[in-house]
């Protein structure tokens, strides 16, 4: 029993290392490039400034608008780019806990998410903002000047961005979902009308108030939950020998 606590112990010890050693990647990427801040806040708003009216420009009504805005911009990005590493870092703490046949499954479903979150992101700024913003400038009042702050800019891209990538994840929940047994394929697939509607209604909540963002969330979430289903399906569960070593060890 006394060996209880210091098993506790030393696996806190290993989990501050390993957050010490994520946070550190992150402020060495951030300290990086941040003098690049403003080049890289332009690059996220240009699908708004190539969006706005001729003599349409962003403003900045906080003080410390201008200052901080690039820097938190510079600083998602730099998590972004340090993401692999932070990854590596949470599987290495819970690898040595994970059955075999867990951990064959767990390292493939955590490279996939990370990889649809990141195409959830690129479909959200190559194809989405380019569409919705000039689909809402389009209806600018004549003599009305469109000038967007820079810090509600932010706000809306960060919000779309996790909409977007949370909803190219419903693959990876779909099967993983089927995986443990909560749900089953059949089960997936009766249940569509009501998956179909509440896309719907999760373009309404999280995108801005115009039917076309809404079907642009709506339509993917929906097909991606059809690829979940499609996927998970196929999906080969643990072989038998497989899941009796792992009984075996756990019994000894």
């Amino acid at each position: 029993m006394a060996d209880i606590p210091e098993t506790f112990i030393s696996h806190l010890i290993e989990l501050r290392d390993r957050l010490i050693r994520a946070l550190a990647a992150i402020i060495i990427v951030f300290l990086a490039i941040v003098n690049w801040a403003r080049d890289i806040y332009s690059l996220l708003a240009a699908p708004m400034l190539a969006a706005l009216p001729q003599g349409g420009h962003m403003i900045a009504t906080d003080v410390a608008g201008a200052f901080m805005v690039p820097m938190k911009v510079t600083l998602m990005v730099a998590f972004l780019i340090a993401l692999p590493y932070v990854l590596y870092q949470i599987w290495a703490f819970v690898a040595p806990g994970l059955y075999s046949h867990e951990k064959r499954l767990a390292l493939p479903l955590v490279i996939a998410s990370v990889l649809l979150f990141f195409v959830g992101m690129s479909f959200a700024y190559f194809v989405v903002f380019p569409t919705v913003f000039g689909f809402i400038n389009r209806f600018a009042p004549a003599g009305v000047a469109v000038m967007t702050d820079i810090d509600k800019y932010l706000s809306f891209v960060m919000s779309t961005f996790l909409a977007f990538g949370v909803t190219f994840e419903v693959p990876v929940i779909v099967i993983v979902l089927v995986m443990v047994g909560i749900v089953s394929v059949e089960k997936l697939r009766d249940i569509r009308p009501y998956v179909i509607v509440g896309a719907f209604v999760v373009g309404a909540v999280f995108t801005p108030p115009d039917v076309l963002s809404q079907f642009m969330l709506a339509v993917p979430l929906w097909l991606l939950y059809e690829l979940g289903i499609l996927v998970a399906a196929i999906v080969v569960r643990p072989a038998p020998q497989d899941q009796a070593a792992d009984i075996g060890q756990a019994e000894k």
